[in-house]
């Protein structure tokens, strides 16, 4: 097996990667700037994205490098030094250092608002409207033009989640009613399916990948409502009987102080083709949503219990 070096080894999606690749026994090297990362014996390496002098040589001996560190919200300096530069930096020393192949964890949010309906990378244009998914395209115009592979997902969720969990019940909470009947498609996958896609794109023959960016989901798209839901359900959170249209809302929000950025997601189309990544890799998605999320829900009923 090579020899792994995982960056964010300490995060929601990098900790459970650094899990599945522990699985597959892989040499691994975790690195992370903070604690606490993965009980395990692999190898910690203390740097950061934010310092690139503490980068070097964070790649001596490493034969693939799977990227999933990044810096999420915040000003757009610490996203810029973070995501931009720091990743730059990175993909650098992997250069200097011969690692064979670069997977880094990006987002679909780098297409920026929009509607989505069954797209594949190659057709869409990125249009990223924050400084967390600008400076994420700059990261990953680095990545690719070392020969990387970059994987977008749009929602994620599973044990761990500090953000489409507690963005959900908010909405729940917030509004008095759903929204058209929230019939909007999303492309979602399960925190550990997106992991273990990331460690399989990491080890399959260069002759297996046909792309170098891929839509990472299930390939079947699941609605708002459905999502929605099943966060109500596992919080015995009361679904609401009224019906609200998108203008009414939207001014319930903006009375409560609250951005609509979550509704504009619930109430457009963001369903993302997937289907090449997981027939590239020979992997069986699964039945999906449903059976994935109530896998982890009682997890959700506990962590979602004081959001």
């Amino acid at each position: 097996m090579p020899t792994i070096l995982i960056t964010g080894a300490s995060g929601f999606v990098g900790g459970h990667v650094a899990h599945e690749a522990e699985l597959r026994g892989a040499d691994l090297r975790l690195m992370s700037h903070r604690s606490p990362v993965p009980d395990s014996g692999s190898r910690l390496v203390r740097a950061d994205l934010a310092d690139p002098a503490t980068l070097r040589g964070v790649c001596d001996g490493v034969d693939v490098l799977i990227h999933c560190a990044a810096r999420i919200g915040g000003t757009a300096e610490a996203n810029e030094t973070v995501n931009a530069r720091g990743t730059a930096a990175l993909v650098e020393e992997a250069r200097s250092a011969g690692v064979s192949r670069i997977v880094h964890l990006s987002t679909a949010s780098v297409y920026g608002r929009g509607t989505y309906l069954g797209s594949r990378p190659e057709e869409l244009t990125r249009e990223p409207g924050s400084p967390t998914s600008r400076t994420r395209a700059v990261a990953e115009d680095a990545v690719l033009s070392a020969g990387g592979i970059v994987l977008r997902p749009h929602i994620v969720h599973g044990v761990g989640d500090t953000w489409v969990g507690p963005g959900l019940i908010r909405i729940l909470r917030d509004l008095p009613g759903t929204v058209a009947g929230w019939p909007s498609l999303m492309s979602v996958i399960a925190v550990r399916e997106l992991a273990g896609l990331l460690v399989a794109t990491a080890l399959a023959p260069v002759h297996a990948l046909t792309a170098s960016v891929y839509h990472a989901a299930h390939p079947t798209p699941v609605t708002a409502g459905a999502v929605l839901r099943a966060v109500a359900e596992c919080t015995a959170t009361p679904w609401p009987q009224r019906e609200l249209t998108v203008e009414q809302a939207r001014a319930v929000l903006a009375g409560k102080g609250r951005s609509p950025a979550v509704l504009d997601l619930l109430t457009t189309d963001h369903f993302f083709d997937s289907g090449p990544l997981w027939s590239d890799l020979g992997r069986d998605p699964g039945e999906g949503f449903a059976l994935d999320f109530g896998q982890v829900a009682p997890w959700y009923r506990q962590s979602l219990r004081a959001a």
